[in-house]
């Protein structure tokens, strides 16, 4: 059997089968018929007939090349073989004798006259145009049994029933007005019944469709009436037979269809006058039939039957009437009628409750009560009628019309709507958030569906909403105006800083390792769950930036949308490295802004709007360009090497703005970008070679500064022109002064080292001569504030960069530091006060205050190694110091070392040293009440000791505050300006400051933590010595630097106190350490520091109070040995205002510690007050006191203090008389003072009886009545009388 042919099979192959099939000789599946007819008798007879008559395909015949295409000869019309015609017959004759043409019937015509014609402007209607369609008032047809059926359906019924049969008329025609020769139905037959149109068109009245309109007033009426004449005169004048038999000639001439139509319309018609005849039954017994007048329908002021409304129901004022004859009305829904009403009155709230939010068409929040007309298109919705303004729900369902204007318009509102919510418009006035509402009601998403859409209008609005989406109002321009600032190219990602996931290491490495990094779960997270915690994230997982692309190269949008998605663009680099990776290697993503937007050559473009971006020199563009560059040294590299960046730069700066063949403020702000894309490639040492060929521009420019700053007033743009070109200069300056890193195998930043600048010291020396003048110039114009502001950044690049000449000029500016202003400044930042909330723009606006705090800092250290310091201004610059160690934030590594190692522990900066500090504070010491200190040991020999020891002291601390060494290498390179070292300028993610507020006890916790994870414990030497050290310098900032410890409270230094008798069992023991914990001790017990002593609240750094108690309990049961500063660290948290579960801690399961707290009353550092009141009101403690004392667990010589305060609660319990107390209490009352009067122990039943007032200069800690009270006496007698009454014995 042969096979068929298959795909791919070449004509070599067809024709191979052809042979085979032939060489079968098999009979073919189809047999074909030649059509001799159509062939010429003489081609059948000139060509040869094959051998094999099938129809066989032969290549050797076939032309090399096809036929040429040209046109055919027209075709002419052949007369039908079946039919010839004869040769005497004309063929145009025979046509005009078959075809009655127009012409034959319009053989008079009369032209119409309109010289009469009164010309009449139209009347305003308040009828529909155009109007209504009604059906005939008789169709009421019952609903089909096999279910409802649309309009469309019951019409297609209704005309086939009329084209397969009419049913004769039933109307009754009088016979005594009828003309003569008229035909009525009843007088023709069946089959003529069937063909004849109705037959009230046969009684002529007049004439019906020639009226003679358009002609003279005086012939029309003349005229119609003769037309009318002669057509009643030829109907008359014809048999019946020849009216049908023109009935049948015109029915076979004219389209089936339309004689359908015609029937179905005659035969509503009639049914219509059927039913009015039968309406009008109480009248005469016939009544004429006429074509004349048409039946109209019932008039819609009438209502019908069906329609009335219920008793008491309101009437539902529309206006019109509908009526089941209309279209679509076979069921009238008043309900949905509703909307044809007028709006209703608007409601005024008179009541505190939420309403709706409405929003204007420009995205303004409307009043609840605002009343505006409905012209301004506010009222096309159904929710509120009355209110003006559309809701969020509402704006949501416009986005999904079908219409895209629609779209596109609530697009633009929502876009409209975040603008203004994000600028702070809404305020107070809205209840939740605008933006977080939107997002979780899938706004994002549905902007990215938007950005799919056909339609550029969407595309454009979807644009805008993004932009006002993802781009906070005011952030770009913050940034931009402080690009010039000290380190203001560095910024931190624009990403949320509370996220459920581990940081992300912002070190700049390739993708595909960050992609192997990342969890699975991430990886495989859908976009609605990353764009949950993070809308970049979510975005960029759904393919956003291609679409992007696509959009602009492709759609080739309009101004206004390009800048919106270059916008949004430079968000996204801002967001994290990665976003800013996945920008760059976008494909085509660049390559196309740089193409599209940044071309070297363009058509001159003027001042106006711009029909097109494209190919004309964007500043957002170089500014997108620019972001990505400062994300990583990689980045800058590739963006200069592979998409050509030199040229731009060099093509844009050669040029004045002036110069440019683009707008004024435009060719401003591309210089601008351009000057500061050069500024972040120079930052990694990029870029260097390009000073060389644009020096005669550079100078140029200089040059002209003078000039520009002299103007009346500065433009703002020119400025920031100018600083961003100073910044070049510095950037530059570093550059040069910067030297080749010697790469060694153990290093990480040997891969990111290049090749040595291609720029020396010499080449940069030129511009200084220009800039001095310069920053002259602006000082002067420091007293007018006006000029000075409209400088801008000018003033700050010009001393940034001299900064890169002169590092000694600090010397000269020592007289900066006593301003006035800045002391005031320096005060602020020293008084206690909260940590400010870290923010996205707060950790932007710190960071440079943060630099301003540690360059006064810098420049006061530098002063005092030329000339001595005033005391105050030492002390206060000591002060800020502390206060901003423990600000820093990530990224600022660098300055946190700086200040451990040359500024906090420095001598200089201690003036109470040497201006009697130690004495002064031996002094206060002794004033205090209770104080006995042994010389040689006090407070002030401590303090001395500490400042001798300040250089060990700074050892300590940075070796215990060390940073990461990766993130203080990078902060180094980058405020030393070793650019080869720069990893990137995008900084980490600040989620709290470098060093936590109680960093002075760091050393004293990573003791505790290392002891508790290697119980044997460190060497003793390095344990004391660091020890020591780390409470040398509380003890130093207690005394001199209260404020640096403001952030930590009392509760939470009396915890780290703790943790130095946790670390080890005989490290407390030790003399230093003992003197040292004992004044830090009694700084804890000062009378103003004691009322902010709370134990009963969330301590920081501590996860509970108690347990570390509990563990202090059991260490000092164990190891104590009676020691006296060990008891009174145990004996202040057991103080009357603290918890009770401290004191049932110790007499409940560590009752053997009670022997060891042998600390005497004149030792105690509280008064013995603040134990024994108020009363003791805990039950289940009394009678762990009783139960102490009864059996003998403490005594007044093992532990004094304890002794006298559970005496003092249980005498205090059994005398009270409180009649609100419950049954248990009063039955344990009465038995613990039956106990007592039947205790052995007379002293103890004498202090328990004859307790009067806590003392603590007896040797007992109270003071004894001689003899009972009365109200004792008498109770205690009640209570005997009643157990000798009961038989119960004393003995």
């Amino acid at each position: 059997m042969l096979s068929r042919p298959k795909p791919g099979e070449s004509e070599v192959d067809l024709l191979r089968f052809q042979s085979q099939f032939l060489a079968a000789g098999a009979a073919p599946a189809v047999q074909l018929v030649k059509n001799e007819r159509r062939r010429g008798a003489s081609a059948n007879l000139d060509q040869p007939r094959l051998q094999d008559p099938r129809d066989v395909v032969m290549l050797d015949n076939l032309p090399d090349l096809p036929p040429a295409l040209v046109p055919a000869p027209p075709k002419r019309a052949k007369p039908s073989p079946g039919h010839p015609l004869a040769d005497h017959v004309d063929p145009e004759e025979r046509l005009n004798r078959h075809d009655q043409h127009i012409t034959a019937v319009l053989t008079k015509i009369i032209e119409r006259d309109t010289s009469s014609m009164a010309v009449n402007l139209p009347v305003p209607s308040g009828v529909a145009f155009p109007p209504v369609f009604h059906r005939s008032q008789d169709r009421q047809r019952k609903p089909a049994t096999s279910g409802k059926r649309s309009i469309f359906a019951q019409e297609i019924a209704a005309r086939r029933g009329s084209e397969a049969s009419i049913p004769p008329v039933r109307g009754v025609v009088s016979t005594q007005d009828r003309p003569e020769g008229a035909v009525t139905c009843e007088s023709l037959t069946p089959r003529e019944q069937d063909h004849q149109l109705p037959c009230g068109s046969q009684n002529f009245q007049g004439p019906h469709l020639v009226t003679g309109k358009g002609l003279r007033d005086q012939e029309a009426e003349q005229e119609a009436q003769t037309i009318h004449e002669e057509n009643i005169a030829r109907l008359q004048a014809m048999t019946p037979e020849e009216i049908l038999q023109e009935q049948q000639r015109l029915l076979a001439q004219l389209d089936p269809s339309l004689v359908a139509f015609l029937r179905s319309r005659s035969r509503t018609h009639e049914q219509a006058e059927e039913k009015a005849i039968e309406e009008q039954r109480a009248g005469a017994p016939s009544v004429e039939v006429s074509g004349e007048e048409p039946i109209m329908p019932a008039s819609a002021s009438e209502p019908r039957q069906e329609d009335e409304p219920e008793p008491g129901t309101p009437a539902l004022a529309l206006p019109v009437a509908p009526h089941k004859e209309w279209l679509h009305m076979d069921t009238v829904e008043l309900d949905k009628l509703h909307w044809t009403q007028d709006l209703p009155p608007l409601r005024r709230q008179k009541t505190q409750e939420r309403m709706q939010a409405r929003f204007s068409l420009q995205g303004e929040l409307l009043a609840p009560d605002v009343d505006l007309p409905t012209h301004l298109g506010l009222h096309h919705h159904g929710e509120e009628a009355e209110r003006a303004g559309y809701s969020l729900q509402e704006l949501f369902h416009l986005t999904r019309s079908q219409v895209s204007q629609q779209r596109a318009l609530a697009l633009h509102v929502l876009a409209q709507i975040i603008s203004r919510a994000q600028a702070g418009e809404f305020g107070v006035q809205l209840v939740g958030s605008v933006l977080r509402l939107l997002l979780d009601a899938g706004f994002l998403f549905l902007l990215r569906f938007s950005l799919d859409d056909r339609v550029d209008g969407v595309i454009a609005a979807a644009a805008h909403a993004l932009r006002a989406l993802l781009v906070a109002p005011g952030d770009e321009e913050l940034l931009d105006s402080t690009f010039s600032w000290y380190h203001g190219a560095m910024v931190f990602p624009l990403m949320p800083t509370q996220e459920d996931k581990d940081d992300e290491d912002e070190d700049e490495e390739p993708s595909g390792e960050k992609a192997k990094r990342k969890s699975p779960e991430e990886r495989n997270q859908p976009p609605s769950d990353l764009a949950r915690h993070d809308v970049i994230k979510g975005l960029l997982a759904t393919n956003l930036l291609p679409r992007l692309r696509y959009v602009l190269e492709v759609t080739c949008p309009g101004p206004s949308v390009v800048l919106d998605i270059l916008a949004v663009l430079i968000r996204l680099a801002r967001h994290s490295l990665e976003s800013a990776t996945r920008v760059l290697e976008c494909p085509r993503l660049i390559e196309t802004i740089v193409r599209e937007f940044l071309p070297t050559s363009w058509s001159p473009v003027g001042v106006g709007p711009t029909p097109s971006l494209h190919n004309v020199p964007c500043a957002a563009a170089m500014k997108l360009l620019r972001v990505l560059a400062s994300a990583g040294r990689n980045i800058a590299a590739r963006l200069l090497s592979s998409f050509d960046l030199r040229s731009c730069l060099c093509r844009f700066i050669a040029e004045a703005p002036q110069e440019l063949a683009l707008p004024p403020e435009e060719a401003e702000m591309l210089i601008t970008e351009s000057f500061r894309l050069w500024a972040v490639a120079a930052s990694y040492g990029q870029g260097c070679d390009l000073y060389r060929e644009l020096y005669p521009v550079l100078i140029r420019a200089l040059q002209v500064m003078p000039k520009e700053l002299s103007t009346h007033l500065p433009q703002p743009l020119s400025m920031q022109r100018i600083a961003s070109l100073l910044t070049v200069l510095t950037q530059l300056t570093l550059a040069a002064s910067s030297t080749a890193l010697q790469p060694s195998s153990d290093s990480a930043e040997a891969s990111l080292s290049a090749t040595p600048s291609l720029i020396t010291w010499t080449q940069v020396s030129g511009p200084k001569p220009l800039v001095e003048p310069c920053l002259r110039q602006t000082l002067k114009l420091l007293p007018r504030p006006e000029m000075w502001h409209a400088l801008g950044p000018v003033p700050t690049a010009c001393l940034l960069f001299l900064d890169a000449y002169y590092r000694t000029w600090s010397q000269q500016l020592a007289a900066v530091l006593a301003a006035p202003g800045l002391q005031s400044y320096f005060l602020q930042c020293v008084a206690p006060a909260a940590a400010p909330l870290l923010t996205p723009f707060s950790v932007w606006a710190l960071r440079h205050e943060y630099h301003l705090q540690y360059l006064a800092l810098t420049l006061a250290q530098r002063a005092a190694t030329f000339q001595p310091v005033p005391a105050t201004n030492a002390a206060l610059h000591h002060g800020m110091a502390l206060a901003l160690l423990s600000r820093l934030l990530p990224g600022s590594e660098h300055l946190a070392h700086e200040l451990l190692l040359s500024f906090v522990f420095r001598l200089e900066f201690l003036p109470e040293r040497a201006s009697g500090g130690p004495e002064a504070a031996d002094f206060s010491d002794q004033l205090s009440l209770g104080s006995s200190r042994d010389a040689g040991c006090g407070r002030g020999a401590l303090l001395a000791q500490a400042c001798q020891d300040l250089p060990s002291i700074r050892s300590c601390y940075l070796t215990h505050c060390s940073l990461t060494r990766a993130s203080l290498l990078a902060s180094q390179a980058l405020y030393r300006g070793e650019l080869q070292r720069v990893p990137s300028l995008l900084l980490p993610l600040p989620k709290e400051p470098l060093l936590p507020t109680d960093w002075p006890f760091l050393p004293l916790i990573h003791l505790y933590h290392r002891a508790s994870d290697t119980p044997s414990g460190l060497p003793p030497a390095d344990t004391v010595g660091t020890a020591m050290r780390a409470l040398q310098w509380v003890l130093v900032l207690e005394s001199w630097r209260p404020q640096a410890l403001w952030a930590v409270p009392p509760g939470a230094r009396l915890a780290r106190l703790m943790c130095v008798f946790l670390i080890d069992s005989e490290l407390f023991r030790e003399t230093p350490i003992q003197r040292l914990v004992a004044a830090l001790l009694a700084r804890l017990c000062q009378p103003e520091v004691l009322p902010n002593l709370n134990l009963d609240c969330p301590l920081p750094g501590l996860t509970s109070f108690p347990d570390l108690y509990a563990s202090v309990l059991e260490h000092f049961e164990a190891v104590s040995f009676g020691d006296h500063l060990f008891g009174a660290l145990v004996l202040l948290p057991l103080q009357r205002r603290f918890s009770v579960t401290f004191r049932l801690a110790l007499f409940g399961e560590h009752v053997g510690a009670l022997r060891a707290l042998g600390l005497p009353l004149t030792q105690l550092p509280v008064s013995l007050e603040c134990y024994t009141g108020p009363p003791e009101d805990n039950l289940d403690l009394l009678q762990l006191y009783f139960r102490a004392l009864v059996t003998g667990a403490l005594r007044p010589h093992w532990c004094p203090v304890l002794y006298a305060v559970t005496v003092a609660h249980v005498n205090s319990f059994i005398f009270s008389q409180d009649p609100k107390s419950s049954d248990e209490v009063k039955a344990a009352r009465r038995s613990m003072l039956q106990k007592t009067w039947l205790l052995a122990d007379e002293g103890l039943r004498k202090h328990l009886l004859h307790y009067k007032l806590p003392n603590s200069l007896l040797p007992e800690g109270f003071e004894l009545y001689a003899q009972l009270p009365t109200l004792h006496q008498q109770y205690l007698q009640r209570l005997t009388l009643g157990m000798t009454q009961n038989g119960v014995s004393e003995t």
